[in-house]
């Protein structure tokens, strides 16, 4: 997603939950739970009742489905930013329903977030298909209330019946709203055009969204990730910051020098300790890759700290370390570096985040999810503590000899054996 400046609801704002379903690879409903059970997750942060975990990881086999968990929150992001504009240019909502069942096509696409914002509950979602919106819903759970308010409720089959296709049940969404019924056509979100009207009871939802799930992927966006915390680096507080992560990284790098010239970006320096005294590098052609995937992600992680964000990243551990990846997860998990609850939701493969081999585990069994591929094609997402995973258990070891799930099914010498039948086949 593009980064850049963004304004943060007033007071505090955290993700319990994503629901999904008919989406990219996922032909039936997957729900992905931030909520901690008491006693379980150490790093939990306890707001209203609730205990809400800063971190998620997402574990699994290539082409399992964990990019697109990711994908599928983006995806709902846009659509509640973008409905009224960009789907009135697609003629319809452009949607990735499962693909491979023709079945799939015909039936809706679902979407719901459960968010805490400033001690409020909402529970918001839609079911879309290509041609409009379905259905589309809004849930309070008002601060210290355990009673549902449902603030809105939107059929698209209602007038068919007679009925009218909005309803208001609680009464408590107050407001003009006819000017944003009418204003909503039939494939564009009710939320989007409320916010665009100026709804105000339902801007911190719209702006929820607009200011997280900001996702990070291993190559695709690392120009504008290198792009953006260059700029910020003329922040002398955030070069400060940047520094200082460069430092602790282990990279070599004792400084960074920032030069403003004008042009589309300024030209940074990581400046290294020579035999002679400190040397500039050139990012562009004296330091590893490496270097530069960490570079890059320091500006989104420390935007995403300081406004207290959902960041998803997709392949944390892509061309870093593990120990630095185990002390990105501390950094979310710890309150005095993470005051304002930012949090963190990743795909991976490395397993030594799930073992003792660390000074201190970075992850707990709660903190854990398995996307696996059915032989339908379908993926499906569960919790580690589906499996019946003890307290005590080895789980690095558990999830590399595939007790729970998420690893590819490679026989021993599985690769070097078809290697052999083609070049058997070749001499034939």
């Amino acid at each position: 997603m593009p980064i850049g400046a963004s304004s943060r609801c007033g007071g505090s704002a955290l993700l319990v939950g994503f629901r999904a379903a008919n989406v990219l690879s996922f032909r039936g409903e997957f729900e992905l739970s931030l909520l901690a059970p008491d006693g379980g997750d150490r790093a939990a942060r306890s707001l209203d009742g609730l205990r809400v975990s800063p971190v998620a990881a997402i574990f699994g086999a290539n082409a399992s489905g964990k990019t697109n968990v990711l994908s599928a929150m983006c995806w709902m992001r846009h659509a509640v930013l973008d409905s009224v504009a960009a789907w009135a240019r697609a003629k319809g909502v452009p949607r990735r329903p499962f693909a491979l069942d023709r079945e799939a096509t015909r039936e809706a696409s679902l979407f719901e977030v459960d968010i805490l914002i400033s001690g409020d509950r909402y529970v918001y979602g839609f079911e879309v298909s290509d041609q409009r919106v379905e259905t589309e819903w809004l849930h309070v759970f008002p601060k210290g209330s355990r009673r549902r308010q449902v603030w809105f409720d939107r059929d698209a089959e209602r007038p068919e019946r007679g009925e009218d296709e909005y309803r208001f049940p609680s009464d408590r969404l107050r407001g003009a709203k006819k000017p944003v019924i009418d204003y909503t056509r039939s494939d564009a979100l009710f939320l989007t055009a409320a916010a665009s009207l100026q709804l105000k009871q339902l801007v911190p939802v719209h702006d929820w969204f607009k200011d997280n799930l900001w996702q990070v992927s291993p190559g695709d966006d690392l120009r504008q990730r290198d792009a953006y915390t260059r700029w910020e680096l003329l922040k002398p507080e955030f070069r400060d910051r940047v520094e200082g992560l460069l430092s602790v990284a282990d990279l070599g790098v004792t400084g960074v020098v920032v030069e403003d010239r004008g042009e589309d970006t300024p030209e940074v320096f990581l400046v290294h300790q020579g035999k002679d005294g400190p040397v500039p590098f050139d990012m562009h052609h004296q330091e590893s890759f490496g270097t530069l995937a960490w570079f890059a992600f320091l500006g989104p992680l420390l935007k995403a700290l300081d406004d207290g964000a959902v960041l998803l990243v997709d392949e944390l551990d892509s061309s870093v370390h593990p120990l630095l990846v185990a002390e990105v997860v501390r950094l979310f998990e710890d309150p005095v570096a993470n005051p304002r609850g930012a949090q963190l939701i990743f795909t991976g493969h490395d397993a030594t985040l799930l073992s003792k081999a660390h000074v201190q585990r970075p992850l707990d069994r709660e903190q854990v999810w398995i996307t696996e591929k059915r032989r339908s094609g379908e993926s499906e997402l569960y919790p580690l503590t589906e499996v019946g995973v003890r307290a005590d258990e080895s789980l690095d070891r558990g999830y590399l000899r595939g007790r729970y799930g998420g690893v590819p099914h490679i026989g021993l010498n599985g690769m070097a054996v078809e290697i052999e039948k083609c070049a058997a086949g070749a001499e034939e």
